[in-house]
């Protein structure tokens, strides 16, 4: 069984028996969890991660001691920056962070398409629930870093992304076969309910964005993003 994780934004020099507050968030968790003093658990702080344990708990507050640095790395062996579409429903966008962080996305960030239907109010005002549930999701999944959260982006933004490898999931045929995946950084996008229109396709390929097809049925907005990131980890992982 995995032990609890948590990432924090320590200003300290992490060191062997050196005390991490915890978050009154995280305390709370570990309560539920019914942990006691001397538990172990992990801590990702900005230098790695560290297996630490349990030294005070209380119902707002906790702290923990350092143990050994756990010398991992779980992350993708390139960065891989997901330009997520914003929805219609922004809740739909609470059901598909969850995922591209488990998948190992580095860098997430929300894009007004056209069809999106993006009220900029609205989406601002969501931004620390977003954040929330990032942070949630990567310690959940373990992973070695927090993904960067970026405020959203309007489409034209897109075609000023600079990244060795830019795929964008589109679903009419194109003629052109999937683009094979190198090791370098890759910008991933596609787009919202009603997808992306003709003239944002032919700007984006002006901008060099390939396109990839993710087989012969439409895909949910929600499903697209998942399916493109997760077909990406898929050529890394191979040997």
């Amino acid at each position: 069984m995995s032990l609890p994780r948590f990432i924090l934004s320590w200003p300290g020099v992490p060191a062997e028996g050196a005390l991490v507050s915890l978050e009154a968030e995280q305390a709370r968790h570990l309560g539920v969890l019914r942990l006691q003093s001397g538990d172990p658990l992990e801590l990702v702080l900005p230098g790695g991660a560290w297996r630490a344990d349990l030294a005070e708990l209380r119902k707002d507050r906790g702290a923990a001691r350092l143990v050994a640095p756990l010398g991992e790395d779980r992350e993708a062996p390139v960065p891989l920056h997901v330009y997520l579409p914003l929805t219609a429903q922004l809740s739909l966008v609470d059901e598909l962070l969850p995922p591209l962080v488990e998948l190992g996305a580095t860098r997430l960030q929300p894009v007004a398409y056209a069809r999106s239907q993006a009220d900029r109010r609205k989406t601002e005002a969501r931004m620390e629930r977003w954040a929330r549930l990032v942070q949630a999701a990567a310690e959940q999944s373990h992973r070695s870093r927090l993904p960067e959260l970026a405020p959203p982006l309007p489409f034209e933004g897109l075609l000023d992304v600079a990244c060795p490898q830019k795929w964008v999931a589109y679903e009419l045929p194109t003629g052109e076969a999937n683009p094979a995946l190198r090791r370098e950084p890759l910008a991933l996008t596609s787009g919202p309910e009603g997808g992306i229109t003709e003239g944002e396709f032919a700007a984006l390929a002006g901008a060099g964005w390939r396109p990839v097809s993710l087989g012969r049925s439409i895909l949910r907005a929600v499903t697209a993003p998942v399916a493109l990131l997760g077909a990406a980890q898929f050529q890394l992982s191979a040997p």
